[in-house]
């Protein structure tokens, strides 16, 4: 079966806008995809929507729509993919203070950001000696893939990105430099903020992956590509290869890390359990738990259902 044959539509999708009053539309959301038959993680906030969800083409049309019609949402972008199999355990909609979570309150991505630059000029600009190139992602997605030549922030959160990047420019400066910054994200929402902070700060000269790693990988053929190894996503996929098709990674439902096969032949796994990225900071209590989480789980496998009921499951 090829990629555009696989029968599960996923949409992944950021807006920044200022809703006046983002609690009051979070049960007519939830309620258009229930009845769409959609599965996934929204988030609202005041500044805006972010989220990647699943289901029927059919489904993820009906809710798309819905979501160009909110206030200030017209025109959105939106990125589709194939999957497989459903994703997504349940469907939330969830109110939070931001999208993406920076905490830096003033950064406001509609009043100042970086400079857009398509993944066909994105070769061109990090292949450029006066650019630096920063990877805004975590530390655990960072290393499964990433630009040839990118500086890797190693963040634990995003929230760290502010001071982390308040001492390279001082470091950058003390050397005498200037140079161009040329930051990406998995999608593109964290370079929204973090170009806009970088700008805040007073750097003009910054620039951002227009759609993030996914729109590059889907567009740039990998023999012309400048990326190495594969992309974390948010779902159970866990990771995607260029042209987007499924990669090769697993998720250890114990840390959320993504682990290959020579993790999983280590003797601190343990399926559910453990891996060698969390085996010393989880207790002997803490991995029983897990245990007989991942018990349950199997149990509900063999009986054909999800291990979280439905009631649960759209809780948020």
């Amino acid at each position: 079966m090829s990629e555009t044959d696989l029968p599960i539509c996923v949409a992944a999708l950021y807006h920044f806008t200022r809703f006046s009053d983002h609690e009051a539309l979070r049960e007519p959301l939830l309620q258009c995809c229930r009845e769409a038959g959609i599965k996934g993680s929204l988030l609202l906030a005041a500044e805006g929507i972010n989220g990647t969800i699943a289901g029927s083409d059919e489904g993820i049309d009906r809710v798309l729509a819905y979501i160009n019609q909110l206030p200030g949402c017209e025109g959105f972008v939106f990125k589709k993919s194939r999957a497989k199999d459903m994703p997504f355990l349940r469907m939330k909609v969830k109110l939070k203070r931001e999208i993406v979570t920076m905490g830096q309150p003033n950064i406001d991505p509609l009043a100042c950001v970086g400079r857009y630059v398509k993944p066909k000029d994105w070769n061109a600009l990090i292949s450029d000696p006066d650019t630096v190139v920063m990877d805004t992602r975590n530390d655990y997605e960072v290393a499964i893939g990433t630009f040839r030549g990118a500086v890797d922030p190693d963040l634990k959160t995003f929230r760290e990105f502010p001071q982390w990047f308040r001492n390279w420019r001082r470091e950058i400066e003390a050397q005498g430099r200037t140079p161009k910054v040329a930051m990406f994200c998995t999608g593109g929402i964290r370079c929204e903020k973090s170009t806009a902070f970088a700008r805040e700060e007073g750097i003009d000269d910054v620039y951002h992956l227009q759609g993030g790693i996914l729109k590059y990988l889907e567009e740039i053929p990998e023999e012309e590509s400048l990326w190495d190894g594969e992309c974390f996503v948010f779902d159970q996929r866990v990771s995607v290869g260029h042209g987007l098709k499924l990669g090769h990674y697993d998720l250890c439902h114990a840390c959320r890390c993504p682990i290959d096969d020579e993790d999983k032949a280590s003797p601190q796994y343990e399926e559910g359990v453990s891996c060698p990225h969390c085996y010393d900071t989880r207790t002997d209590a803490q991995r029983q738990r897990y245990r007989e989480r991942q018990h349950q789980a199997k149990l509900a496998e063999k009986r054909g259902k999800a291990h979280l009921g439905e009631k649960a499951e759209t809780q948020v």
